[in-house]
C-alpha cells in the first residue's frame, strides 16, 4: 500500500495533518512541544501550529523535525501581520494558513458555563480553576461575544500578505464553491475546507457535505484540504474519494496529548494511519491516486 503524497512541497507519508487548535498547554505541560514530537514520531505527520500557541513558534520548531505550517488570524495592520509571518518563516514553517471564518467570536454556551471568557490567558486560568474544583465568580461579561473581533477581513488582505509571505499561502474556512473560485482567482496556493469545528455558526454545513462542489469549482488548479469531524480511517478515505488532498485532525491529537503527552499524540495518529491503510485495502485501492468517487456513495435520497 502506498499512502504517500505531497502538498505544496510538503511530503507526507499519509494524507493526514494535525489541524491548528489553540492552547495545547491547557492539556499538557509541554503543550505544542509534545504535540510536535508526537506528530513527528508518527511518520513525521505535518502540524499546523495555531497562532494561539502556548509556546513560541521557534521553540515548537526546535522540539522535533517534522514539517510545520503556521495558522494566522490576520491583524489590523500590515506591520503586525508581517511580524507574525516572518517569525513563522524564520522558524522554518513551510506554509501560512490564513483563517477567514471567524470575524466575530461565537456564542459558546459551554464556555459561558465554565466562565472561560477572555482568550488564551483566561482559558488557562479557567482550566486551573476547574482542576481545583472552583469556578470563577460573577456574571459573564459580553456573553454573546459580539464585537469581540473586528470585521476587517477582505480579499485585499491577500495582496498585503503576499508582499512578505515567501511560502505557500492557504485560506482556511472556505465552505462554498463561490468562495473557492474567488480564492483561486486571487492567487491563493490552496484552501482548507473548515467550519471551525462546528463551533462558530449553528446550521453551517458539514465540511464533507460541501467538499464535492468545492473540488469541482477549483478544477484541480489548487489543492483542497479539509478538516472537521474526522475520527476514523474510513472517514479519511471518504474525504480522499471526494477529492480532498489531505485531512486535518484537530480534536483527535488533543485527546492523545491530554491523556499521555507526546506518546498519546503519536498513538492516535498511528491508529488513524493504520485504519486508513486497512480501509484502502478493503476498498481495493492500493494507492492514493486510484481513490476516486467510485469508492463512495453520495446518491442517497
Amino acid at each position: 500500500m502506498n499512502t504517500s503524497t505531497e502538498v505544496l512541497g510538503t511530503r507526507m507519508d499519509y494524507p493526514i495533518m494535525v489541524a491548528p487548535t489553540a492552547g495545547h498547554g491547557q492539556l499538557h505541560p509541554e503543550g505544542e512541544l509534545a504535540t510536535h514530537r508526537g506528530a513527528t514520531a508518527a511518520s513525521k505527520t505535518p502540524m499546523i501550529v495555531s497562532i494561539n500557541m502556548s509556546f513560541r513558534i521557534d521553540k515548537i520548531a526546535a522540539a522535533a523535525e517534522g514539517p510545520l505550517w503556521f495558522q494566522l488570524y490576520a491583524r489590523d495592520t500590515a506591520e503586525a501581520n508581517r511580524e507574525l509571518v516572518e517569525k513563522a518563516q524564520a522558524a522554518g514553517c513551510r506554509a501560512v494558513v490564513l483563517t477567514v471564518d471567524v470575524q466575530y467570536y461565537s456564542h459558546r454556551e459551554r464556555v459561558l458555563h465554565d466562565r472561560n471568557l477572555s482568550g488564551p490567558t483566561a482559558a488557562t486560568a479557567g482550566s486551573r480553576a476547574r482542576a481545583r474544583g472552583a469556578r470563577s465568580p460573577g456574571p459573564p461579561p459580553n456573553p454573546y461575544g459580539v464585537g469581540g473581533q473586528t470585521p476587517y477581513l477582505e480579499w485585499g488582505i491577500l495582496e498585503q500578505l503576499r508582499a512578505f509571505t515567501k511560502v505557500p499561502l492557504l485560506l482556511k474556512g472556505i465552505l462554498t464553491a463561490e468562495d473557492a473560485r474567488l480564492a483561486v482567482e486571487r492567487g491563493v496556493d490552496g484552501i482548507i475546507i473548515s467550519n471551525h469545528g462546528g463551533r462558530y455558526l449553528e446550521y453551517a454545513p458539514s465540511t464533507l457535505e460541501v467538499l464535492p462542489e468545492i473540488v469541482d469549482a477549483v478544477e484541480g488548479r489548487i489543492p483542497v484540504l479539509i478538516d472537521g469531524g474526522f475520527r476514523r480511517g474510513t472517514d479519511i478515505l471518504k474525504a480522499l474519494a471526494l477529492g480532498a488532498k489531505a485531512v486535518g485532525l484537530g480534536r483527535v491529537p488533543r485527546w492523545g496529548l491530554a491523556a499521555y503527552g507526546a506518546p498519546g499524540v503519536q498513538r492516535v495518529l498511528e491508529i488513524l494511519q493504520a485504519e486508513l491503510v486497512l480501509a484502502m485495502a478493503q476498498a481495493g485501492r492500493s494507492t492514493l491516486n486510484v481513490i476516486n468517487r467510485t469508492a463512495v456513495r453520495t446518491d442517497f435520497p
